[in-house]
């Protein structure tokens, strides 16, 4: 019984990660895509998409090459009172995406001062 409820847990879990709209941009060779999660306000949607189309801006957070991710906690949020969440991670330089979601999230999550697990909200990338 253990077993089955797991399974229909981590199912839900993954069903609900895939669920989340996504938000696409090209910026100056590179690609940015925004994970828009319902648990983020206005304001942490209106700085991130900022950061998705503006070079400036993108420079603020995502400082290097390579594939970069910006890992968040759901009960934190990305910016509340117009500032980066202390526990909000901006990480790069990683050789793949998959690897720059995991560490921005694990240093997010090492962070964080909620019970919800980080997710990344934005992952920058060469542009195909």
């Amino acid at each position: 019984m253990r077993f089955v409820i797991l399974a229909l847990t981590l199912i839900a879990g993954t069903a609900q990660a895939q669920d989340v709209p996504v938000e696409v941009s090209k910026l100056a060779g590179q690609q940015i895509t925004l994970h828009v999660y319902p648990f983020l306000t206005e304001l942490d949607l209106k700085t991130l998409r900022l950061v998705a189309t503006n070079k400036q801006a993108l420079q603020l957070f995502i400082t290097t090459k390579g594939f970069s991710a910006i890992a968040v906690s759901p009960d934190e949020g990305f910016a509340p009172g117009g500032a980066p969440a202390p526990s909000a991670v901006a990480l790069g330089d990683f050789a793949d995406a998959a690897t720059a979601a995991t560490e921005a999230a694990k240093a997010c999550d090492a962070k964080r001062k909620g019970k919800q697990p980080c997710v990344v909200v934005l992952e920058v990338g060469p542009a195909a």
